[in-house]
């Protein structure tokens, strides 16, 4: 080898031990965090499909004003205290951005720590009004959400029940969690609202097997509707358990049976179920680009992989506009603007909830669900 080779070879050498460091200093660390594992685990990868679709095609379109972006993935498994340490662990992480978390009761304590550490956070999935609410009475401008409220659900399901079920006999069931309750109050406020009166308002304790007394204690009282706060999982299995009981009500549920495992625990005692969520996704033409990409890698981007990936885009697209990362800027910058998503055109108000949100009813019928 000669010396002239040598010299080049150590300078190469030289290069790529200085280029590193400066490369991963070009790197913006964003993140999103879900229920990865337990019981809610489907959503959780709904999210993480999400959010790495939307970083691989930020990447290959060239990155954040030429700056790559690496995603990170915490599994809160909906637990708050364990939200709270995935929050943490972001921070340690240097991370600018969070695409999360799914559960309310996730997002609200998750929140604090990112707005004392300036990390900007946008829900795909978090529905509690509590989230934005309280977020905007403290003066913090680094919470917002792609999805809608449940103050809206509940009346869309509420007034559902109004028009086609006047009269008959309600259940309305929760699972204590800040989702699941919040949910159930915010319909039962509604339902109360046109004059009727709720038979039962009672809660279950989620991850049990057997909701046979729950079920018990609604055919003594005649139920003919259940509104469920609450999710896929405890769902699915009271009303099998409402079937074999001889109880034929109808089940309306929100937005956390937005999954096939909704079916496979309740199976045909299923049919018939209804649910509020906004209208597909997945048949917007502006998702049609990103759905086919699903489709080509066999994974069908149901529920919220669609609003994950939305939430990314309003991050990505502010962040290059705005030629910053910081979370006050972006907080601001956001609600002044609109932005062109997957999900359609989304913009802001002050407390950092979408405009016009819309909600409808879906029903479930032979394993799928489909709009009405």
């Amino acid at each position: 080898m000669t010396k002239t080779v040598q010299r080049a070879l150590a300078a190469s050498v030289l290069a790529l031990g200085l280029a590193g460091p400066a490369f991963a200093q070009q790197e913006i660390v964003i993140a999103t965090a879900g229920p990865i594992t337990g019981q809610y685990a489907a959503f959780g990868e709904q999210m993480k499909r999400g959010a790495e679709m939307a970083v691989a095609d930020i990447n290959a379109a060239g990155g954040i004003n030429g700056r790559r972006v690496r995603l990170e993935i915490g599994d809160d498994a909906c637990d708050p205290r364990q939200a709270v340490a995935v929050a943490n662990q972001f921070v340690a992480r240097r991370v600018s951005f969070v695409a999360g978390h799914f559960c309310s009761g996730s997002s609200i304590p998750a929140s604090a720590v990112y707005a004392e550490e300036g990390i900007l956070q946008i829900s795909p999935a978090s529905t509690n009004p509590r989230l934005t609410e309280e977020a905007a009475a403290k003066g913090w401008t680094n919470v917002l959400r792609v999805c809608g409220r449940d103050d809206i659900q509940g009346q869309v399901a509420a007034k559902f029940v109004n028009d086609n079920h006047k009269g008959k006999r309600v259940a309305v069931l929760h699972d204590r969690s800040a989702y699941g309750q919040g949910l159930a109050v915010e319909f039962q406020k509604a339902f109360n609202a046109s004059g009727n009166r709720e038979v039962m308002f009672d809660a279950y304790t989620p991850g049990e097997r057997d909701y046979s007394a729950l079920v018990t204690r609604m055919r003594q009282q005649n139920v003919e509707i259940i509104y469920l706060g609450g999710y896929h999982t405890e769902g699915g299995l009271i009303i099998r358990q409402a079937r074999e009981q001889g109880l034929q009500a109808l089940m309306i549920a929100a937005d956390a049976l937005v999954t096939d495992e909704f079916w496979s625990i309740s199976g045909p005692a299923g049919q018939g179920t209804l649910m509020t969520f906004a209208p597909d996704p997945r048949n917007k033409p502006t998702a049609a680009a990103v759905v086919a990409k699903f489709t080509a890698a066999n994974y069908n981007p149901e529920g919220y992989t669609l609003y994950t990936y939305a939430a990314v885009q309003v991050w990505a697209d502010a962040a290059r506009r705005a030629n910053s990362t910081d979370a006050k800027v972006l907080g601001a910058f956001i609600r002044a603007n609109r932005f062109q998503t997957v999900v359609g055109e989304l913009g802001f108000d002050a407390k950092g909830d979408v405009l016009n949100p819309e909600y409808v009813m879906y029903v479930w019928r032979d394993g799928k669900y489909a709009q009405m």
